[in-house]
């Protein structure tokens, strides 16, 4: 998807046809004046349009009240900004047409509103008639899409696992600290595939916490403290590495917010950290028994 300046936009040659039914569309923007030249024009085009000034409000309507369409700015005054609207939109009303407006429309935004799946990027300046037209547009010709299926963090780590794995190779890769030693990319990765098992394990329990005492004991990490070892790898090399692999998790799950279950979203996040680090503990252990071992 790429950034709609309006002008261009080409619609069938004959007049659009006004909704059957009045189409209820929730317009978030701080400017007083666009928003209400929004209102107007939208609602001759036969919108039922509610309109409100901040996040806050957009994500109290979201929660309360039903919408087909979402149009919100993307800068606005905090807290939050247009992702966070659309983020809501899309977790509770995945159907909703939702449209970004950007006054500048940089790559990293157009990535960031590919990623919550928003379905048009509008760049400023435009003509709100225009806007109108491509609303109705969309709305005529969209299919309905089924929500997606809400998942638990430990099912989609599983499901990505291979995912992780190669994104956690091309982060070591470009990180100056662990790149200095000569390894293949089997010798990189190590034990970090059955690393991320352990960590899938533990989240599939029912009751997972993050009490110490539910950290599993891991055969893999502390073969992986002894394999850095004899790589070459130093004490900071090690944390540096379980670090990445956090971001890394993390990305993962960004990556698949549409299919999360954010009610269990938290305590299953707290688990990923909490694991990881009593992984970093036993491969540092396993690391500096073998350390003791060679020196003796």
């Amino acid at each position: 998807m790429t950034p709609t300046e309006l002008p261009v936009v080409i619609f069938p040659s004959k007049s659009p046809t006004k909704p059957s039914a009045a189409h209820r569309v929730l317009l978030v923007d701080d400017d007083d004046a666009v928003r209400d030249m929004m209102t107007v024009t939208l609602e001759h085009k036969g919108f039922d349009v509610v309109a409100v000034a901040n996040v806050t409000n957009a994500l109290k309507l979201i929660s309360t009240e039903s919408f087909e369409v979402l149009i919100t700015d993307l800068h606005m005054p905090h807290p939050g900004d247009g992702f966070t609207v659309i983020t809501a939109m899309r977790h509770l009303q995945p159907n909703a047409l939702t449209l970004l407006v950007s006054g500048y429309p940089d790559m990293q935004s157009a990535m960031a509103a590919i990623l919550l799946e928003a379905d048009e990027i509008i760049v400023k300046p435009f003509d709100v008639g225009r806007l109108a037209e491509l609303v109705q547009h969309k709305m005529l010709t969209r299919k309905s899409v089924a929500p997606p299926e809400k998942q638990r963090v430990g099912a989609i780590l599983r499901r990505c696992i291979t995912g992780v794995i190669e994104d956690w190779l091309a982060r070591a890769k470009q990180s100056k600290e662990l790149n200095h030693l000569s390894l293949s990319d089997e010798e990189r990765t190590g034990h970090l595939f059955k690393l991320v098992e352990d960590l899938v394990v533990r989240l599939s329990k029912p009751s997972a916490t993050t009490k110490d005492s539910d950290a599993i004991f891991s055969e893999a990490a502390i073969a992986h403290g002894k394999l850095r070892h004899l790589q070459g790898y130093t004490p900071a090399m090690l944390v540096h590495e379980s670090r990445i692999l956090q971001v890394t998790l993390f990305g993962t799950l960004q990556s698949n917010l549409s299919h999360l279950d954010f009610s269990l979203l938290l305590p299953d996040v707290m688990t990923i950290a909490d694991e990881v680090d009593a992984q970093l503990t036993q491969t540092m252990d396993s690391y500096m028994n073998a350390m003791r071992k060679s020196a003796a």
